[in-house]
């Protein structure tokens, strides 16, 4: 991305997404928190990236979600290679915590389409009116009541 300071605020200019390799690791490392939301990022990368969590076991339950949209990720262990498609497709997908939740809200950004994602209970354990703040940069969420 292209990064520009203008007054208070930041001008930020998509460049091409390219497939990286990441392991989590304790501070300084990469962060654990930070691996499903670049998950959903690195399923339209291009080329192949692979994600290793090493701090906790079964933190890749949204891998599942995402091939619903159309990623193209396969998991072993703790490991996932994750083969860059072009676009994923609107699906309705679940969130089953909070990093996840908010990986799904990041990939149906990116979907072709309308998205419904549930599990928002998490998601707004620890991000306060996501959809505010998203709609406010220019995405359009909208959340319905049960």
């Amino acid at each position: 991305c292209k990064i520009e300071i203008e007054g208070d605020g930041l001008r930020i200019t998509p460049g091409e997404i390219i497939g990286v390799d990441i392991t989590t690791q304790p501070f300084p490392g990469f962060p654990t928190d930070l691996q499903a939301p670049f998950m959903a990022m690195l399923a339209t990368a291009k080329g192949t990236s692979i994600v290793t969590e090493k701090i906790y076991e079964n933190r890749m339950q949204h891998v599942a979600e995402l091939q619903r949209m159309g990623a193209s990720i396969r998991v072993q262990g703790n490991t996932a290679v994750i083969e860059g498609v072009p676009q994923l497709s609107a699906a309705p997908v679940v969130g089953g915590d909070l990093r996840a939740a908010a990986a799904m809200v990041l990939a149906s950004l990116s979907a072709q389409g309308i998205s419904l994602v549930e599990g928002l209970t998490h998601l707004d354990r620890g991000y306060e009116s996501l959809e505010v703040k998203l709609n406010s940069v220019g995405a359009q969420i909208f959340r319905h009541s049960n």
